[in-house]
């Protein structure tokens, strides 16, 4: 069974661009490092030549494994979806019973989670206890902080802001 990775179009043109710059740019000047490293004799000694075939071997590692995300991508438009009930791209209010803090969360892709933005993935603890879930619902959660009590105030769509300019 295909693993499948929903991420919004911003997430996807995001991992695309970081291909084309592992691909285009940073192992290019890697293959070139280990060529001048090559050039200077001895590589038993050579702490360059070492460090840029490390460079490499994660440049490559990095590069598929951002092919299988992008493999199995599938490009979600929040805008369209229902959000009456919680779902990808819901913007979720919760208060903590406890505490009466209140915590406002948006659930995106896994490649696209910023937790201090607010923006947590779908495959979170929090985001599967929330998915599904209704305005008004009480639920426990069990998170790496303890157990919590929350309530959802609030689910709603609203645009969702990746980066800070």
């Amino acid at each position: 069974m295909q693993k499948v990775e929903p991420m919004t179009l911003f997430g996807y043109n995001k991992l695309q661009a970081e291909v084309k710059e592992l691909k285009e740019v940073k192992r290019p000047a890697v293959v070139k490092a280990i060529e001048e490293a090559v050039e200077q004799g001895d590589l038993k000694e050579n702490a360059e030549y070492h460090a840029a075939k490390e460079d490499q071997k994660n440049i490559d590692n990095r590069l598929a494994e951002l092919a299988e995300i992008i493999g199995n991508a599938q490009i979600v438009d929040p805008s369209e979806l229902e959000h009456s009930r919680v779902s990808f791209g819901s913007t979720v209010v919760l208060e903590d019973l406890d505490s009466g803090e209140e915590m406002t969360y948006t659930i995106v892709g896994g490649s696209e989670s910023n937790p201090e933005m607010g923006l947590i993935s779908f495959s979170s603890p929090l985001a599967k206890q929330l998915l599904g879930k209704e305005e008004g619902d009480d639920f426990k959660v069990r998170l790496p902080g303890g157990e919590k009590e929350l309530e959802i105030l609030e689910v709603r769509y609203q645009e969702i802001v990746f980066e800070t300019h």
